[in-house]
């Protein structure tokens, strides 16, 4: 397991020091989109991207860095996309909120609340139609499972056994509203379970725990094509939109934050390294590489042009 969990520590990496740098860089204003970050999330994108096969497809909300590097590993392309240049596949006109790589498997994020799912499980049943093997799983926050279309999605997703996982990533806020304030049931899970679905549900900052749990999902959906609802806890480190904290804005407290980083999912992970047998020096080098990585691709990033005014609305729907 050993060589699994270093795979996973690097993609948990890669994410956190990608955000980290658009954290130090957003004040130049060379990135003009607004940043929704996965801050505090890297364990559910990573463990489940990483039980998925290179063929599965992905959908994504607003809030979909770790999941698009996850899935795709694809750094260049992102910092091209936060910096709107011509050198990335959407050349600039997706933003952080509209990210998009069919080719790697991440086939799309929206900046609507929930409006990816019916999507995902339209390409799920015409994936079922061509027999290609290929799962799709989407991404969305507890906040989505509040929106009508979730429930209708999941309800032709089940009648029709489609081989879609429906990933809820937890985090308690529907943007700054807790769910005492906005739902008249006790358990999201209960509700679901009553589908003809399969319901999996931990609270874990743990990837490892979580790429075994997906894993033995997916080994449930073959087994009875049925799909599959995911559904784990997590704690957004920074506010809905920016890179800042937000806990001065009175909806939660930075006890409660810090109370989660003791269990940090990239912390634990490094632990989880350490106590394998891997020494500090090893894990350094690791993360030097990947800071070397992403510290080149902002630097070509920035460095690239931005589209021709004549190329402006091209492959933009208006």
């Amino acid at each position: 397991m050993k060589g699994l969990n270093i795979e996973l520590y690097k993609k948990m990496c890669l994410v956190r020091k990608a955000e980290e740098m658009i954290q130090y860089y957003y004040s130049e204003d060379g990135m003009k989109t607004p940043m929704h970050m996965s801050m505090g999330e890297e364990a559910i994108a990573v463990g489940v991207c990483h039980a998925l096969k290179a063929k599965d497809q992905i959908f994504g909300t607003y809030r979909s860095h770790a999941i698009y590097l996850a899935k795709t590993q694809n750094i260049n392309d992102f910092f091209a996309e936060m910096y709107g240049k011509d050198t990335a596949l959407l050349k600039g006109k997706g933003g952080s909120m509209h990210m998009c790589n069919p080719d790697g498997g991440f086939m799309g994020s929206s900046g609507i609340v929930a409006s990816a799912i019916p999507v995902a499980v339209g390409a799920s049943f015409a994936n079922k139609m061509s027999k290609n093997g290929k799962y799709v799983a989407v991404f969305f926050g507890d906040g989505a499972t509040n929106e009508g279309v979730f429930w209708e999605s999941l309800n032709a997703a089940c009648l029709m056994k489609l081989p879609v996982l429906f990933i809820c990533e937890d985090n308690g806020f529907a943007v700054h509203t807790p769910k005492s304030e906005r739902e008249g049931y006790e358990s999201l899970t209960d509700i679901v379970s009553k589908f003809n679905c399969h319901v999996i549900s931990e609270e874990t900052t743990d990837v490892e725990v979580i790429y075994n749990l997906t894993q033995d999902g997916i080994k449930l959906m073959s087994d009875t094509s049925m799909p599959l609802f995911l559904h784990f806890r997590y704690y957004r480190y920074l506010e809905h939109v920016g890179i800042c904290e937000d806990y001065e804005a009175g909806y939660r407290s930075r006890e409660e934050y810090l109370k989660w980083l003791e269990r940090d999912p990239v912390k634990l992970q490094r632990e989880k390294l350490l106590a394998s047998g891997i020494n500090d020096m090893e894990i350094k080098n690791i993360e030097s590489v990947i800071t070397e990585k992403v510290m080149k691709s902002i630097t070509k990033a920035k460095e690239a042009p931005f589209c021709r005014n004549d190329e402006l609305f091209e492959g933009v729907l208006v």
